[in-house]
């Protein structure tokens, strides 16, 4: 049996993982001023392969994100930008009569791509945001009784403006329980808004964004993440936490047993992002607000109480549980 090779050793193949992943960071930083925390989450939900949700007033850079994310990696990248006349098929593609060849022929619709940016996905119909449940949860397309997979890597970058009610079509829970992570974008503090203005004086910053990591690095970046250890106490923590919000009683809707796997998956890669081949408790904590929250509904008499929006009041729920649900004592590396 041949001897491994040093570059094989768990440090310095999260090292080379760190590389890159710093490479990425950098270029989303080039576009997004002051936004560490939304930058870092989305390249997490890249690395785990899940879908991302950007919900936020217009104008704070939810596409810019999106496309900046896409143009860092070279991977092929697809836009949708969703209206209420697209149709499914523009989506997912369609099966054409070729009259020379006297069959039908798939031409494949703008899902089929390693990226795809659903551009303020909640002005389509219902009938076409339902597209993309299939897509996002097998990663495939069924169209005339044939099914069509989609390459890995796959992730779904949505934006969506909740302020503009008129003409949208609030995404229903199935489709929100398919996004791994909702992020808002906020809006930037005086120093990175002075800042912008600087960058973009003379040309745009997305314009000068090139590709950092390869295909088959993201691919590498991937498998790192997921052989991550995630100690049994580490899971029985996660499932606390979600089986928490289904009995809590300001809560009408707790989370589905997918989110409990997008909060650990998610949490392998803040784990691998930290340098550690390992999960702490810590990283699950710093995940259960930006993987739950946009899955949980609360009882109307929660809402009322609550004079802070509901969304700031779903995130102290959550940050009541988690402060509620004791911490175990973790083995940081598998025996």
């Amino acid at each position: 049996m041949s001897e491994p090779r040093a570059d094989d050793t768990p440090d310095s193949t999260l090292a080379e993982f760190d590389r890159l992943a710093s490479a990425i960071l950098e270029n989303l930083q080039k576009v997004i001023n002051g936004k560490t925390e939304v930058a870092t989450l989305s390249l997490v939900v890249l690395l785990a392969e899940g879908h991302l949700l950007v919900e936020d007033v217009p104008g704070v850079g939810k596409t810019t994100l999106a496309k900046a994310l896409a143009r860092s990696v070279g991977c092929t990248v697809s836009r949708i930008q969703f209206t209420p006349d697209l149709l499914p098929s523009d989506v997912t593609g369609v099966s054409i009569y070729n009259q020379h060849e006297r069959e039908f022929e798939f031409k494949p619709g703008a899902v089929f791509a390693n990226i795809v940016i659903a551009d303020e996905i909640n002005r389509a119909s219902p009938k076409t945001q339902s597209a993309l449940l299939e897509c996002m949860e097998e990663r495939q397309v069924s169209i005339d009784g044939q099914t069509y997979f989609l390459e890995a890597p796959f992730s779904v970058v949505a934006t969506q403006n909740p302020i503009e009610m008129e003409g949208t079509y609030a995404l229903p829970e199935a489709q929100r329980d398919r996004f791994m992570v909702r992020v808002s974008m906020g809006y930037p503090d005086a120093r990175a808004e002075l800042a912008m203005l600087h960058n973009r004086e003379l040309v745009s910053p997305l314009e000068q964004i090139e590709a950092v990591v390869t295909r088959t690095e993201l691919q590498s970046m991937i498998e790192t993440a997921r052989s991550v250890f995630v100690s049994p106490a580490v899971e029985q923590y996660a499932v606390n936490i979600a089986q928490a919000t289904r009995r809590d009683s300001e809560i009408r809707l707790g989370v589905s047993p997918r989110a409990t796997l997008h909060l650990v998956r998610a949490a392998k890669v803040t784990a691998a992002l930290d340098g550690r081949d390992y999960v702490l408790p810590d990283d699950i904590d710093a995940l259960v607000v930006p993987v739950l929250a946009h899955r949980v509904l609360l009882t109307r008499r929660s809402l009322a109480d609550n004079r802070g929006g509901s969304a700031r009041a779903v995130d102290d729920v959550l940050r009541r549980i988690v402060s509620s649900t004791p911490v175990p004592l973790v083995a940081t590396r598998m025996a």
